[in-house]
């Protein structure tokens, strides 16, 4: 009975002191609880300006970049062609159908004539969708009678692009902290620090995406510089010195005509001076006959 008693007691004991040890796990959690969400907004509400110069753009390696990088190559294409037509104006038509077919533009179309030597040429700049670039070269250059010179180039510019866009998603990351930040301030003169901010950093996205579009339409669309011309054959050469002689003639006939003309029309003047010479031999005829008497 004595030791049914003892390992009652024994047991009462135990869960005492589990029950103890229970309570006081219990008060150290509450002890390490972390401070509430009312404290945080608090301390950023009164966070001194200072704290707005400390954000920075995203590092080149954030997760903007891995999706930039899986982007297409970004190939530019361009090129020059000169060449000689024997139909000058049949070789135009048929490069401007050809540009119309594959949906392109002329940016610049220029015509000279050179009367000399009888050649007229051609200077057509325009712009193609990327991908029909190399048909419509191939179309030019049949309408070519002889080609001097065709140069393509091609120039890489993924790296450029993928640097471009980064710098552009880094810029607008930055955009959204500093407007997160302008809706917690509270001071006036933080208020007006964050929208300085804003001002660069609004300005610098502008001219970011302004030459990320000028290099996509660089992308998207190839530019071709095309020259063609005709040359005058033996028998223009000929005409043309028979024009130019009967040109000559015509314009002594008409330099004769313009002095004649000219002439008459000062006759006053012509009287005049007639006037002047008979009257000055008069009076030297007078004074000799004078001398000799």
């Amino acid at each position: 009975m004595k030791v049914y008693l003892i390992s009652i007691s024994f047991l009462i004991a135990l869960s005492a002191c589990g029950h103890k040890a229970d309570q006081h796990f219990k008060v150290t959690e509450v002890a390490l609880a972390p401070p509430v969400v009312k404290a945080d907004n608090e301390v950023l509400e009164k966070a001194p300006v200072a704290q707005y110069d400390a954000i920075e753009e995203p590092s080149g390696n954030s997760n903007t970049t891995d999706q930039v990088r899986d982007t297409t190559k970004k190939i530019i294409k361009s090129g020059t062609i000169q060449f000689e037509a024997s139909n000058i104006n049949a070789a135009r038509k048929k490069i401007l159908q050809s540009l119309k077919k594959y949906g392109g533009y002329v940016d610049e179309d220029n015509q000279t004539t050179n009367s000399d030597i009888n050649r007229k040429e051609y200077n057509l700049k325009i712009s193609i969708p990327a991908k029909y670039f190399d048909f419509l070269v191939d179309s030019v250059s049949a309408s070519a009678d002889k080609i001097d010179t065709k140069n393509i180039s091609i120039t890489d510019v993924t790296t450029r692009y993928i640097d471009m866009k980064t710098r552009l998603d880094n810029k607008k990351i930055l955009e959204t902290r500093y407007l997160e930040l302008l809706k917690k301030g509270t001071k006036i003169s933080d208020l007006l620090e964050i929208e300085n901010k804003l001002t660069g950093i609004r300005s610098d996205i502008e001219s970011a995406q302004g030459q990320l579009n000028y290099l996509n339409k660089q992308v998207a669309y190839s530019s071709l510089d095309i020259t063609f011309y005709t040359k005058a054959t033996t028998q223009n050469i000929d005409d043309q010195f028979t024009y130019k002689f009967k040109s000559s003639i015509t314009t002594g006939w008409d330099f004769l005509k313009n002095l004649f003309f000219g002439i008459i029309s000062i006759w006053p003047l012509l009287v005049i001076a007639g006037i002047i010479y008979f009257m000055l031999k008069s009076w030297r005829k007078r004074r000799r006959v004078k001398k000799e008497a």
